[in-house]
């Protein structure tokens, strides 16, 4: 059976819209985008999950039991695919943090240089990210698996799949949405085998939570795709 890795970032979180770095759980909108997604995958079975990780920080923990019925399956909590680990800066307000340990790092040209004593640099958190990807896909090999985690662990996924250097953030920036789905599949080609990115940041169903009328999810089919190359059926030739 084939490997399938989803990854869900979680929710809108208290310090996306607070000044302050700590892990205060999801708010109102992240509880909703939430359960949006969970409605989504009740209707549309999309995702047949063998097993369900997520992140022991709060609002992914949050986020993965809201979701949770949908995959009728009980969470793993991991603590390896949390975000980048701030050190001595948790609990501080973003000038707070200037103060005390001057202006944040940035790991496109210092990525050694750690968010705050006690915190992560940009190799420690990618090597991080990849073993935990590394155990957690061979522990489940032929699986379906679904980890909600951070838009951190999500990026730097790609570091891993794309086989590019841990020790150097990519030069392509991302913006992975909240309760965003993305999925990577590991396949086979002339003997080869690597990971395929099947889809990235689908948040489609968030998109009408501002708008007069919902998205019909119980009416919607589940997203189909054109069969690859090697998955078309043999069909006899017609003689003339």
């Amino acid at each position: 059976m084939t490997t399938q890795l989803y990854l869900i970032r979680h929710g809108e979180a208290t310090s996306q819209v607070h000044d302050i770095i700590r892990d205060d759980g999801l708010t109102s909108i992240g509880v909703r985008q939430a359960e949006r997604l969970r409605d989504r995958l009740l209707a549309t079975h999309e995702i047949q999950a063998d097993v369900l990780i997520a992140s022991t920080f709060l609002r992914a923990r949050q986020t993965a039991q809201i979701i949770a019925p949908a995959l009728n399956l009980p969470i793993i909590f991991d603590d390896e695919v949390q975000e980048l680990r701030d050190g001595e800066a948790y609990g501080l307000t973003y000038e707070e943090r200037r103060e005390r340990f001057g202006p944040p790092p940035d790991f496109l040209y210092h990525p050694f240089q750690k968010v705050a004593p006690g915190g992560e640099n940009w190799p420690a958190f990618s090597l991080r990210v990849a073993t935990a990807l590394e155990r957690i896909t061979r522990e489940h090999a032929g699986k379906t698996i679904v980890i909600v985690c951070h838009g951190g662990v999500i990026d730097t996924a790609f570091s891993y799949f794309f086989h590019y250097s841990s020790f150097a953030m990519p030069v392509s920036h991302f913006s992975t949405q909240n309760t965003s789905i993305t999925q990577w599949r590991l396949d086979e080609k002339r003997g080869q085998i690597f990971w395929r990115l099947i889809r990235y940041n689908d948040n489609m169903h968030v998109w009408d939570m501002d708008a007069d009328v919902d998205i019909p999810w119980s009416k919607l089919a589940p997203p189909t795709r054109r069969p690859y190359r090697n998955e078309q059926p043999d069909v006899p030739a017609t003689e003339e």
